[in-house]
């Protein structure tokens, strides 16, 4: 959305003390972020920076992997576990993590350690992004706001015999 009064949109500057914090945890699941950039779509932007804040035995969100979102996440306290691919390796402050898309390498992090993992997760917001889901087998289209498990078919399976273009088309010209 753009707005054309300037006055109602949100500041381009954004303090991490005043930014609202928001929290999804289920069971092992989740954790509470601040969105960073919440001026940035609102002006016509797509990249996203929110600080992420992961306690003891949690991870932020399944094994996945993008076919159009690049992310990159910046470690500025405490430690964690990036699972990346078949590789598990440990991060800490200062840590830089690069995930390109369109690779299908699944990536996830999580926190085994005491202390909370707070870092940065930065990417865009593609409305036509697509996510796989390897651990659990689902996808996620964003375009259609579903997520869930597709099965393998025949190109034509399920479709009428007979075309309704030209069915319609028959009962038109009637």
């Amino acid at each position: 959305m753009n707005d054309n009064n300037p006055s109602l949109l949100p500041d381009v500057v954004t303090s991490t003390a005043e930014a609202a914090s928001e929290t999804l945890e289920e069971g092992h699941w989740g954790g509470s972020w601040k969105v960073l950039t919440p001026a940035m779509r609102r002006r016509g932007g797509s990249l996203g920076v929110v600080e992420m804040r992961l306690e003891k035995g949690h991870a932020s969100c399944p094994f996945h992997w993008h076919t159009r979102e690049d992310e990159v996440f910046y470690v500025l306290s405490g430690r964690g576990v990036l699972r990346y691919g078949e590789e598990l390796r440990e991060l800490g402050p200062g840590d830089c993590v690069a995930c390109p898309a369109g690779t299908q390498v699944a990536h996830q992090l999580a926190n085994p350690f005491d202390e909370t993992l707070v870092y940065l997760a930065i990417g865009p917001h593609d409305p036509h992004e697509v996510c796989g889901y390897p651990d659990s087998g689902k996808v996620f289209v964003r375009a259609t706001r579903t997520i869930g498990r597709l099965e393998g078919g025949d190109y034509m399976a399920g479709e009428p015999e007979e075309p309704p273009a030209l069915s319609l088309w028959r009962a038109r010209a009637k």
